[in-house]
């Protein structure tokens, strides 16, 4: 995206009030638009992590047939490869174990050995040395007790013969208790598992695959689970989408597929599904992105950032009338089979492997208010869209991603941020809904804001599920979780000057840095467009304009520059990080927007041409 050709040079210009320069911003986010569609589409960054897997899985499904899939793949990741041998999440991102191991793995297909020995060399630096026991005891120290992504990364590791002799190999794999998924989906929440609700497929794929090649020494648990591989299979293809795609996510779909191909079912419908799933999703680079896309979420953020706080909103009535049709067309009618989530919600693609989940129901719930969405179907919608989120919340008052009460592990937890964007869903619709839901949205979200109070770090702010840093050791970051926090409780009515809101202005102000930007976390450089715009974002609207238009004055340097390039700040399941070139265009203009609304309000004089 180039902007080169504005100009700075008038002493008067102010970023963020001045018409021109918002309205440059705003018109990029529009002409981003794909009026042929009726919605905003995502760019999710290449990812070393959904190549290694797709590559390794499509070999061990067919080599010959998917011969040049594999070798385009295989180039991808040693182009990839950084300076220090490791890999990254993705190409911005620092060398991680992680991806490192996937990407190892996957070379074993390769006879380029420097690229191997480079990879070996990054491993004995970060391990000690990279035997079978290291690597165990590195993802352990990585994961924890969540095997979700620790089981697959052990898995491909054994595979590609990276454990040791396929005898002796699976000793250090996790044997998953895949016989599990034949109980019923309302008892999962009581077996302590330790996966996360939406991982089911892959805990059947691979415990398939251990049970297979290092079988239970206990004579009825090998009876047991062979006795139920038939039935598992049957679930897995149950929840199976019809394009093949697991969520959507090329690294499911990999590990799934590798996995059922070990335990000797390459020629299964769910494998041959999930292949051409791969295939289709190759990009031409050779590449795959982490998931699809997120074209839901972010035309919501869109339709958000242009709606924001009075600012005049999309102006062609056509088109707020087709996205908003084409966001009510997403809504869930029926259970999903992998969350076993009620009818209701909305998920962050319109493609048939993407999830109902919270953030996104929330966002579809405030964008059809940003379109005057709010005839009588809307209204249906929207409050089968509210009764999908009160049945979310958990008995901590907040509200997860995807699944009610299933334990600690990531996602089915509560989330402060998405608990505050519940919350302003619920007051922009409170008044529309049938009355027989406000009572029951009253105590709701009673229950949220108790959580959001005691969600609260010590340093004032929140911490988010779905962004992160990779700056810091903790990779929390706080500002963007502060300030999305801050923008759905000043918009659904919390007071300004109110303990917890005082104290994440306070925070978000205390953070900012010296240049007038801001980073993920107090303290931690350097700063970045998606962190600044969303800082300014919520520090306008809560009023704290000297801030908020320094931090536009260092966007407007970005933009300049042409440096609205995006960062990898998204985290996606299981600490896997991603880039979304959408992100600073839309965050950018939301916070130009807001500091354009504040200074309607305020200083009138200012939106006068220059």
């Amino acid at each position: 995206m180039s902007m080169n050709n504005l100009t700075w040079s008038d002493p008067g210009f102010r970023p963020g009030f001045d018409p021109g320069f918002t309205g440059l911003i705003n018109q990029h986010l529009l002409a981003s638009y794909d009026a042929a569609v009726g919605h905003w589409r995502s760019g999710l960054s290449d990812s070393a992590v959904a190549t290694a897997v797709a590559t390794f899985a499509l070999s061990r499904i067919d080599p010959a047939k998917y011969a040049s899939q594999v070798r385009s793949g295989l180039e991808w990741l040693i182009a990839d490869q950084n300076p220090d041998g490791g890999w990254g999440d993705s190409p911005e991102s620092p060398s991680n174990l992680s991806a490192t191991l996937l990407a190892w793995s996957a070379l074993s297909l390769s006879d380029d050995s420097p690229a191997v020995e480079r990879a070996i060399a990054w491993l004995d630096k970060f391990l000690g040395d990279h035997a079978p026991v290291d690597i165990q005891r590195g993802i352990r120290q990585r994961y924890g007790g969540d095997l979700t992504f620790a089981c697959p990364i052990l898995t491909m590791c054994a595979l590609a013969g990276h454990l040791g002799e396929q005898a002796d190999a699976w000793q250090y794999v996790p044997q998953l208790p895949f016989e599990l998924a034949v109980m019923p989906h309302r008892v999962f929440r009581f077996l302590k598992l330790t996966v996360v609700s939406y991982a089911l497929p892959a805990l059947i794929g691979m415990g398939l695959a251990r049970h297979t090649l290092r079988p239970s020494r206990c004579a009825l648990r090998r009876w047991l689970r062979e006795r139920l591989r038939s039935r598992v299979l049957t679930i897995v293809e149950h929840m199976q989408p019809a394009n093949g795609g697991f969520e959507e996510a090329a690294p499911l779909v990999g590990f799934v597929a590798m996995s059922l191909a070990a335990a000797g079912h390459r020629d299964h419908r769910v494998v041959q599904l999930a292949a051409d799933f791969l295939v289709k999703n190759q990009r031409d680079n050779g590449s795959w992105p982490i998931d699809t896309n997120l074209d839901t979420w972010v035309t919501v953020l869109s339709v958000q950032a242009f709606t924001h706080s009075g600012v005049p909103g999309i102006p062609d009535e056509v088109q707020r009338r087709k996205i908003g049709e084409w966001l009510l067309g997403q809504q869930y009618d029926e259970m999903h089979p992998l969350t076993f989530g009620a009818p209701g919600g909305w998920g962050w693609s319109d493609l048939p492997g993407a999830m109902p989940d919270a953030d996104d129901t929330c966002g579809v719930l405030l964008a059809l208010r940003r379109l005057d969405m709010v005839d009588e179907n809307s209204t249906r919608a929207a409050a089968r869209g509210i009764e999908w989120i009160m049945r979310l919340q958990n008995s901590d008052g907040g509200i997860p991603t995807f699944s009610r009460g299933w334990g600690k592990l990531p996602f089915d937890r509560s989330c402060p941020d998405i608990t505050a964007h519940a919350i302003h869903a619920f007051v922009e619709w409170l008044d529309d809904v049938p009355q027989d839901l406000h009572g029951k949205m009253r105590r709701a979200m009673k229950r949220m804001m108790g959580y959001m109070h005691r969600s609260q770090t010590t340093e004032g702010g929140w911490s988010p599920l779905w962004f992160g840093t990779q700056q810091s050791s903790d990779e929390r970051n706080l500002v963007y979780g502060t300030a999305r926090a801050v923008l759905s409780l000043l918009a659904a009515g919390e007071e300004r000057s109110s303990e917890m809101l005082a104290r994440a202005i306070d925070y978000l102000l205390l953070a900012q840095q010296t240049d007038g930007g801001w980073g993920p976390q107090a303290q931690v450089k350097p700063a970045a467009v998606e962190e600044t715009a969303m800082a300014v974002w919520a520090l306008a609207d809560a009023g704290e304009s000297a801030a908020a238009q320094r931090g536009a004055q260092w966007l407007a340097q970005r933009v300049a520059g042409d440096q609205l390039s995006a960062g990898s700040i998204g985290l996606y399941f299981d600490r896997l990080w991603y880039a979304e070139q959408m992100y600073p265009l839309v965050f950018t203009a939301g916070a130009l927007n807001a500091l354009s609304a504040h200074d309607a309000r305020e200083e009138p004089a200012a939106l006068a041409p220059h």
